[in-house]
């Protein structure tokens, strides 16, 4: 392969504006030539296409294309590959032509390499009809060998080049890119073109799933699934959606959480069961929350909270290690060390802590709301002394929890699915882990009394009578499962959504889900 036939360019700048008249791109307007509108592009674009078409070139009939290497593992390991022939398909990003030769870039899956393109090496007419009805944003695939240019880029030598499919919109500008959020997550698929860091995010959201699974998977738990139309959604605090059963003729809801038909697993003998899946809250959206998003929980049949801490301290620290390479992150700036063992507090003492007020020294419910009223704490007249302990806790102790912290021991009246401390009336053994200042998990020594729970649940029932939207109903089929038995067990809901944020250094929810929820523009 003769040294002369590689060019002295490095990677050409992504300028549509290179390219041919015909090809419809945006003419400078400083040099006094007529600037094309995005329709006029979009026409010509069109064009090329009647015409390949009507050639029999319809780019649209190409079936396969036989793919040898990503981008990026040819940069990567560029000794293996030097010289020899490889072929890789994409999307054409820029397209820089120079007479007989040209340089054009080509983004897949997992990056992007630069490609050149000679008439000598192609053809004449191939090369013809690559300047004049190939243009950026083209699907193409590139056969040739890989070689370095003068100045040290990896390149692809092109000795054939076939359109697989022809791109009827017009990209970006590259130098701003797709910056407005509302359009990157409403049109998800052109965030992915232009942002390789989007691209990255969601394939490392891939691979702490896959971590987890594993992780769980060498912990003898089975990975299993359970319905997402419900009758009774419960096994958490929030207001669910509904719809109608045709078939059945029934109102029907979607899941707020996994937690129950899992515990009848557990009934049934399963003893280590988890199930990641999408839930549905007739809720709020924020930068933490989105009405639909992904849920893990996992039963544990013969253990307890401790336990669950324990196994979602080690978790924790292997998904991050896995993944990231490292035990610490940086999270917006901050350092978050998840190789130090987690801080461990109950609920009162970060209270105590941080608010510098002792519920274990206020006996009664209107102790707890005089509390509250000295402290400008709002709270309905239905909250007891537990209710209002938890309106302290977030508005005084979340803001303080930024390195991992699992926060224990809540009072009895948010917990309706939790066993009672035997050593201290009102509290239950349940923690939630908070990173960030954000809850990252919620667990449970779960209750399996079905009559301590046929309580819990009519209580539930009384505030729901109250206005309390997000209150539990009686669930009289898993009353039934536990009156067979559930051996002690300890349960754990993780929002995953979070942790990918977390471990991809993500401000909002909204940046690690594929597709969002958006208001309609309708």
């Amino acid at each position: 392969m003769a040294e002369n036939s590689q060019p002295n360019n490095g990677r050409p700048e992504n300028n549509q504006n290179n390219t041919q008249e015909k090809n419809g791109q945006v003419k400078n307007a400083q040099q006094n030539k007529p600037v094309v509108s995005e329709n006029d592009i979009i026409k010509v674009k069109k064009e090329k296409l009647a015409e390949l078409q009507n050639s029999g070139n319809d780019p649209f009939s190409v079936m396969t294309y036989d793919v040898s290497n990503h981008t990026k593992d040819i940069k990567d390991d560029f000794e293996a590959f030097e010289n020899k022939t490889v072929s890789v398909a994409g999307r054409m990003m820029s397209k820089r032509v120079m007479g007989k030769a040209s340089f054009i870039n080509l983004a897949d899956k997992l990056g992007n390499i630069q490609c050149y393109v000679s008439r000598d090496a192609i053809g004449v007419d191939e090369y013809q009809n690559f300047k004049k009805m190939i243009d950026v944003g083209d699907i193409i695939g590139v056969k040739g060998y890989v070689f370095k240019t003068q100045t040290g880029e990896i390149s692809i030598h092109a000795e054939s080049l076939l359109l697989l499919s022809k791109s009827l919109q017009v990209l970006p500008e590259k130098f701003h890119g797709l910056t407005d959020t509302d359009i990157r997550y409403r049109q998800r698929y052109v965030d992915l073109m232009m942002n390789p860091e989007v691209k990255d995010t969601f394939i490392k959201r891939s691979q702490i799933m896959r971590e987890i699974r594993n992780f769980l998977d060498a912990k003898g738990f089975m990975e299993v699934e359970t319905p997402v139309l419900v009758a009774n959604a419960g096994g958490a605090a929030a207001r669910p959606f509904e719809t109608h059963y045709n078939a059945l003729d029934e109102d029907v809801r979607l899941r707020i959480s996994l937690e129950l038909y899992l515990k009848r697993l557990i009934v049934g003998g399963l003893e280590r069961v988890y199930e990641i899946g999408r839930v549905f809250r007739n809720e709020g959206l924020d930068a933490r929350h989105n009405p639909e998003f992904t849920l893990m929980e996992l039963y544990q049949a013969y253990t307890d909270y401790n336990g669950m801490m324990d196994l979602t301290e080690e978790m924790f620290r292997t998904v991050a290690q896995n993944v990231c390479g490292t035990t610490k992150i940086s999270y917006q700036g901050v350092e978050i060390d998840l190789g130090k063992p987690f801080e461990r507090i109950t609920m009162v003492d970060a209270v105590k802590k941080y608010a510098g007020v002792d519920f274990d020294e206020i006996k009664t419910d209107e102790e707890a709301k005089q509390a509250a009223k000295e402290k400008h704490i709002e709270f309905e007249e239905r909250h007891k002394k537990g209710d209002i302990l938890n309106l302290f806790f977030e508005e005084f102790a979340e803001e303080h929890l930024v390195q991992p912290t699992f926060v224990m021991d809540h009072p009895i009246e948010i917990s309706p699915l939790t066993k009672k401390k035997p050593d201290k009336p009102g509290y239950v053994e349940r923690f939630e882990l908070f990173i960030t200042q954000r809850e990252m998990c919620n667990a449970y020594s779960e209750l399996n009394d079905p009559i301590d729970q046929r309580e819990r649940f009519e209580a539930q029932e009384a505030l729901k009578a109250l206005g309390d939207e997000e209150a539990n109903s009686i669930d009289e089929d898993f009353l039934n499962a536990l009156a067979y038995g559930m051996p002690p067990t300890g349960g754990i809901g993780y929002g995953l959504d979070r942790l990918v944020m977390l471990l991809t250094d993500q401000p909002a929810i909204r940046d690690v889900l594929l597709f969002p929820t958006m208001k309609s523009l309708s």
